[in-house]
């Protein structure tokens, strides 16, 4: 590829961040109502955790620079077997994940559309949000990297506008009855809230996934990070205190659009709207982003023989991988409908929050094997517990679920061929 047309770190910035500041700010404050405002421990504690894995990606960046994704950074650290379990994880949990991404984006379309609240409508809309934007991704990641940044940018404008909005009215009333909703001690309560938490930060991998698509990877993939994770958590944060400071948490349990519901307590009908109508905007933008990623991460895998050659096997991905996406993902918004887009969304959430959490660790264990920077370890082991207590505290079913696809994957491995790319051999 053209070094002209590959992505400088600031760019991958506006990528990282427009893939993680999704679904994340526009629908889990509805997942995240059980918990209420003492919510706000957990994102803290969770961007602590993102942080520190932003800075073990820039590491392996600056390590394994050649490293074609995520795969070439766990084979680097931790062997062929283990780059095989880290790639096909990862590409599960992005078929599963761009479908809650797009839930979101379905959900405030609602509010111009009630219908779509309803089971099947809203699963057809899904479907074909998908499509849409599965067209788009294939006229190449730098067209979707400039349409996610754009996406970012309208739906940051309005959505910092009811965060100002939010702050600006907050009742310390309000903040303080929706504390602690079940009534439970917070060390026994809290801890279950992470790995909902953490899906609003899946996308900290971003710049390492398509580190064979940036200009410097070295320089770029530590810099994009943690632009991208930074910029994430100071609206989240944000975003929690003005919700859960106008809303109370009985409200943002059936609410399926909070944050125009939020413009619509302090301002009026019509900006509900505008807000929902760029709440819209951000999701299915964000659902683009993803399908860059997914499409990034299978043909890395095809290449090293982890997946069909169906989805590739040179340096950019062909039409195909992305069709085949489009019906996976299809699939799987079909058969995971739900009678309420909330009960939908938190199946994905879950399976796929833990899905990937098990290839984070993964990345922090190889980085404490590949280095010898007492900082760049530290990280390392901060990003790999706090991972592990959001996993192990996770609901058991869909924890069993995860585990379960992950040992599928290890019997899978006798099957998988040699690298087929000449020009992506194993490292």
């Amino acid at each position: 590829m053209d070094t002209q047309r590959k992505l400088g770190w600031g760019l991958a910035a506006l990528l990282v961040a427009g893939n993680m500041i999704g679904s994340g700010i526009y629908l889990l404050p509805v997942s995240l109502a059980s918990f209420g405002s003492s919510s706000l421990i957990g994102w803290l504690l969770v961007s602590l955790g993102a942080l520190a894995l932003a800075a073990v990606f820039g590491g392996l960046g600056r390590l394994v620079p050649t490293a074609d994704g995520l795969c070439g950074y766990v084979e680097k650290g931790l062997g062929r077997f283990a780059g095989y379990v880290a790639i096909i994880a990862y590409w599960l949990t992005g078929v599963t994940g761009m479908v809650g991404i797009a839930i979101a984006a379905v959900g405030y379309l609602a509010v111009f559309y009630p219908v779509l609240r309803e089971t099947w409508p809203g699963a057809w809309c899904n479907v074909a949000l998908i499509w849409l934007m599965t067209l788009v991704g294939m006229f190449g990641p730098r067209l979707m990297a400039q349409l996610s940044g754009l996406a970012l940018l309208i739906g940051l404008v309005p959505i910092g506008a009811a965060i100002g909005l939010g702050l600006f009215a907050f009742d310390p009333a309000v903040f303080a009855a929706s504390w602690n909703p079940s009534g439970r001690p917070l060390l026994s309560s809290l801890p279950a809230s992470l790995v909902l938490i953490f899906w609003a930060f899946l996308g900290v991998e971003c710049a390492g996934v398509i580190s064979k698509q940036m200009r410097d990877p070295a320089r770029d993939v530590g810099r994009a990070s943690l632009a991208g994770v930074g910029l994430a958590a100071i609206v989240y944060i944000a975003a929690v205190v003005a919700v859960f400071g106008i809303i109370p948490a009985s409200d943002l349990a059936i609410s399926t659009s909070p944050f125009a519901d939020l413009a619509g307590r302090l301002v009026g009908p019509t900006a509900l709207a505008i807000i929902a109508a760029c709440a819209v905007i951000k999701a299915t933008g964000t659902v683009g982003g993803w399908i860059t990623i997914q499409a990034e991460t299978a043909r890395s895998a095809a290449g090293k023989g982890y997946l069909p050659r169906i989805f590739g096997t040179g340096l950019i991905a062909p039409k195909t991988n992305f069709v085949i996406h489009g019906v996976l993902m299809s699939l799987i918004a079909l058969a995971t409908a739900q009678p309420t887009l909330g009960g939908q969304f938190a199946i994905l959430v879950s399976v796929t929050t833990v899905l990937v959490l098990a290839v984070y660790i993964l990345c922090c264990a190889a980085l404490i094997r590949l280095t010898r920077s007492v900082g760049q370890r530290i990280a390392a082991l901060v990003g790999m517990i706090v991972p592990a207590w959001a996993t192990a505290t996770t609901e058991p079913g869909m924890l069993l679920v995860a585990v379960g696809l992950v040992v599928m994957i290890g019997l899978a491995w006798p099957f998988v061929r040699r690298p087929v790319d000449p020009e992506v051999q194993p490292l």
